[in-house]
């Protein structure tokens, strides 16, 4: 019996290695999402195979991004018994897991912009805007700070709303970029429908909130919609 268990040990642990081995020397493109979840489980519960768990996680949400970003009252249902042993499930230690690889993807792509004219990064601005507020399961309006050269000075959520709706202050707006001498302003929220289509209320809220700016020399640059997958930019709409 003890024989068995050891090689039990012996073959999970080999598993591990080839599968760290071969991200290692492939990046993520090497590996499916399945056992790219599999990488950040690892840390999470050891000398366990972590793979039923990774594959019914992955058929629960969808793909590695929507796990990862998932809901924790909706992750701690999850559970798959394997060889009749206790139940892997998705414990505190795995959500502190998932909780890093949030924030290191946030930190590696606002890194990006650091130093940087936002307005010839657009991908690296779009990257960071996903990584921010993608997968938010309410509406959250933020406000990117530019300097004059059009580099960050601050970004700042401004409001947090409900699923459909955000309350946007005009005056608090106008007066937080005053406040940290901004010359330029990026305005993001996104759609936890992931339809990033702009309603007339945006249309309409964005138009002030331009409006005002104008009054004090303040550029207003774009306002992103951040939808799941996609996103549009009102500058390239023509809505302002």
């Amino acid at each position: 019996m003890s024989t068995t268990r050891l090689d039990a040990k012996s073959l999970q642990a080999g598993h591990r290695d080839r599968l760290r081995k071969r991200f290692m020397a492939g990046g993520a493109d090497s590996v499916q999402d399945y056992e790219l979840l599999e990488l950040v489980l690892f840390n999470a519960i050891p000398r366990r195979d972590v793979k039923p768990l990774a594959k019914i996680l992955i058929r629960e949400f969808g793909n590695f991004a929507d796990v990862i970003n998932a809901p924790e009252e909706r992750l701690r249902t999850i559970s798959v018994a394997v060889d009749g042993k206790p139940p892997l499930k998705v414990s505190n230690r795995v959500l502190a897991e998932f909780a890093l690889s949030r924030a290191s993807a946030l930190k590696l792509t606002s890194a990006n912009l650091l130093n940087r004219d936002l307005m010839s990064s657009y991908k690296e601005l779009i990257a960071y805007c996903r990584s921010a507020t993608a997968y938010e399961p309410v509406e959250q309006f933020r406000i990117l700070f530019l300097n004059n050269k059009n580099a960050l000075i601050a970004d700042e959520k401004q409001q947090t709303g409900t699923i459909n709706h955000t309350p946007v202050y005009v005056r608090e707006v106008i007066k937080r970029a005053l406040t940290l001498n901004a010359a330029a302003i990026i305005l993001v929220h996104n759609h936890p429908s992931g339809d990033p289509t702009p309603s007339r209320a945006d249309i309409e809220m964005t138009a002030r909130i331009v409006e005002a700016a104008k009054s004090v020399d303040l550029v207003v640059h774009d306002h992103l919609i951040i939808g799941r997958g996609s996103e549009v930019s009102f500058q390239q709409l023509k809505l302002m």
